[in-house]
């Protein structure tokens, strides 16, 4: 007989918070850092019960009342550490949950998804070059040497040469088309494993990915017991990721994610021209995105409109670039 989820929630509402031990439980990803502050509990604490709410129906409409959770944002947001405590608190509250990474479902491992991201900038770039006639001999051997020292990409050398400028203009629309799209990254795997979590699989093997070629292998892991899946990730409110119920987007701008890389700074040239342009891309999709979140927290973990957080990151200087 299908647990009455939903009713074990209703009945903890409202909900008095408990306190969250040192180590809990966290996303999937092999040899991800999760460092859980008071200021990620306090923010997944805040969300806890709106989002308690919000799943009241879709755990009653659930032939076995289970519910999918995309916690979404940018790098450094805090995704894997909220996500971690708002497992942990529908834990205590007996109701199982799981934090699964979707980090673990690119195509390619980290350093040859960032020559792929590069390469198809650089063709792209080419390419538009020549379909506007401003490619020469001169040029090719100018823009090479641009390549050779990453600075391709700086907007500092589109002010100073117009044909340039059509260069980066058409590298970055080429990237627009390959980031956060099924050519990076294999929506389809991941859709099925929520699908078969919201069909009452008792347990699925879960993608893992390494860093290196040969980091690549499945785990079984148990979902018997488990009601709510919370997804930690960028790309939690893509269109092409299908079955989240209910999504929570985490307010962050480029220049934080970009201190957030600089830190980790696990894969080199952090603070490239080029590593740039991909951040306010990427932000450029979670704008484009919020209007299917439920949740949106700003910094300080409060819950705001779609168009007040339109209104802010406008503010921060995020907005779409040319």
């Amino acid at each position: 007989m299908t647990k009455d989820v939903a009713g074990t929630i209703e009945a903890c509402l409202p909900w008095t918070p408990t306190a969250v031990p040192e180590e809990i439980p966290h996303g999937d990803m092999p040899g991800d850092m999760v460092n859980i502050v008071p200021l990620h509990i306090e923010k997944a604490n805040r969300v806890f019960p709106s989002l308690a709410q919000e799943l009241l129906p879709v755990l009653r409409e659930s032939r076995f009342s289970r519910a999918v959770v995309a916690v979404s944002g940018g790098s450094g947001v805090g995704k894997s550490e909220i996500a971690s405590v708002l497992s942990f608190n529908f834990r205590t509250i007996g109701v199982g949950s799981y934090t699964l990474s979707g980090d673990n479902y690119p195509r390619r491992i980290p350093k040859q998804n960032d020559s792929e991201r590069l390469r198809v900038f650089r063709q792209s770039g080419v390419r538009g070059l020549i379909a506007s006639g401003q490619y020469t001999e001169e040029r090719s051997g100018a823009l090479r040497a641009l390549q050779v020292a990453g600075a391709d990409a700086d907007p500092a050398r589109a002010a100073e040469s117009h044909w340039i400028s059509v260069y980066q203009r058409a590298g970055r629309c080429g990237l627009k088309g390959y980031l956060g799209t099924p050519d990076e990254i294999d929506f389809d795997e991941l859709s099925n494993a929520v699908s078969q979590f919201k069909n009452g699989a008792d347990g699925i093997y879960l993608r893992r990915m390494g860093r290196e070629e040969a980091d690549l292998w499945y785990d079984f892991v148990d979902f018997s017991e488990v009601s709510i899946l919370v997804i930690e990730w960028t790309h939690g409110s893509s269109d092409f990721l299908q079955g989240v119920d209910v999504t929570i987007l985490l307010n962050s701008t480029p220049a934080e994610t970009l201190e957030h890389r600089k830190a980790r700074n696990r894969d080199g040239a952090t603070d490239s021209p080029f590593t740039t342009m991909v951040l306010g891309i990427e932000q450029e999709l979670l704008e484009a995105q919020a209007k299917k979140a439920r949740i949106i927290l700003s910094k300080s973990g409060a819950r705001l409109p779609c168009d007040e957080y339109h209104r802010s990151m406008a503010a921060e200087g995020s907005g779409p670039h040319v």
